[in-house]
């Protein structure tokens, strides 16, 4: 399949002239307490969105867990309770696990939010990079290209809002099915996430769909081949241009000492833990400067710091979205409140002031 509705209006996801500046958040819970920090967690996660739209940030994206250390499972609900207390933030994913979720319920929920918002929502596809919700949801991990593959397949197909015909191994066929709610613009707005394979990046221009990079690690100018080869197989696929996003973790204080001073134990323990899962190494001071550098994939210190590092990597790679990644382990949530603040009355002006100019 190949995208089949390019006249959508994208620029409400962000230009290349004009960035759309967001924030991120995993429900970052901190495992003492668990699991009854959850709840709290899930309230403040609110509280920040509702911040967020009134400082003048333009997008807050949830991401989607199933750990005791992230508290965001269902991030269509907490979004819909975000929506009653917003009025112009767009409203998303950071990313929903497209593999363990079925693609109808996934259109159909975010077409309810889309509809509560009025017109405000939209979601990041991804296989997530944690493997909880296999096991969890009954699939197996054997079948992990597979699942996406389809299921993204389908959701591409549900985007035309027109009775659907599918085939696949996954589930049985669909013949000439409608799916509702459908949405007032006629197409529900989808990015897919990547984490760094070339082939996910054709599959997101194949499918006529905006391209999220996940940065978290070396430096943004690592993924400008990932954006060409994005661009070169729009042009290859027939599809105009579209959106392109990056997503990183940081942080925004008053100066950078402080800022890198308040992050870096929340950083550590949360590196190093995740790290034990995978093989790694503990994380290091060194490690984290590096990260923090200006050409680093953290972006961590005052508010001049982070928005001239955004600039950079917005030029770098010509991007429409940028998403920071707020939340980190047990950040406190008054300074991931401040670091919402400092973001979208001084960071975000200051981006677009420093594009205008470049």
């Amino acid at each position: 399949m190949t995208a089949s509705d390019t006249a959508f209006d994208h620029s409400v996801l962000g230009t290349r002239e004009h960035i759309s500046l967001g924030l991120d958040t995993f429900g970052d819970a901190p495992l003492e307490g668990a699991p009854g920090n959850h709840a709290a967690t899930l309230r403040e996660v609110v509280a920040e969105a509702v911040l967020a739209d009134r400082v003048g940030v333009d997008y807050i994206g949830l991401g989607e867990h199933h750990r005791a250390d992230y508290a965001i499972s269902a991030p269509d609900v907490v979004l819909a309770a975000i929506a009653g207390q917003t009025e112009r933030i767009r409203l998303g994913t950071g990313v929903t696990v497209l593999s363990s979720d079925d693609p109808i319920r996934v259109y159909e929920r975010f077409a309810t939010l889309d509809a509560v918002s009025n017109g405000r929502a939209e979601v990041q596809l991804g296989r997530g990079s944690f493997i909880e919700s296999f096991g969890l949801f009954g699939l197996d991990l054997g079948d992990y290209d597979r699942l996406f593959a389809e299921k993204l397949d389908l959701f591409a197909a549900l985007q035309d809002e027109e009775p659907v015909s599918w085939e696949g191994s996954i589930r049985t066929p669909l013949v000439d099915q409608p799916v509702y709610p459908t949405t007032a613009a006629g197409r529900l707005p989808a990015w897919i996430g990547v984490g760094g394979t070339p082939q996910s990046v054709v599959r997101a221009a194949r499918y006529g769909m905006p391209l999220m990079l996940a940065v978290i690690g070396g430096s943004p100018a690592q993924f400008v081949p990932f954006a060409d080869l994005y661009r070169r197989s729009l042009i290859e696929h027939a599809v105009p241009e579209l959106p392109i996003g990056m997503h990183s973790p940081g942080h925004v204080a008053a100066t950078d000492e402080l800022a890198r001073e308040q992050l870096y134990p929340h950083q550590a323990e949360l590196v190093t833990r995740i790290g034990r899962e995978r093989g790694w190494g503990p994380y290091s001071r060194i490690a984290f400067e590096q990260g923090a550098s200006p050409q680093g994939a953290l972006f961590v210190g005052s508010p001049e710091t982070v928005a001239q590092k955004i600039a950079w990597a917005a030029r770098t790679l010509g991007l429409s979205r940028f998403q920071l990644k707020y939340s980190i382990g047990s950040l406190p949530h008054e300074q991931r409140l401040e670091s919402i603040r400092l973001y979208g009355t001084e960071v975000v002006p200051r981006v677009r002031e420093l594009l205008a100019t470049s």
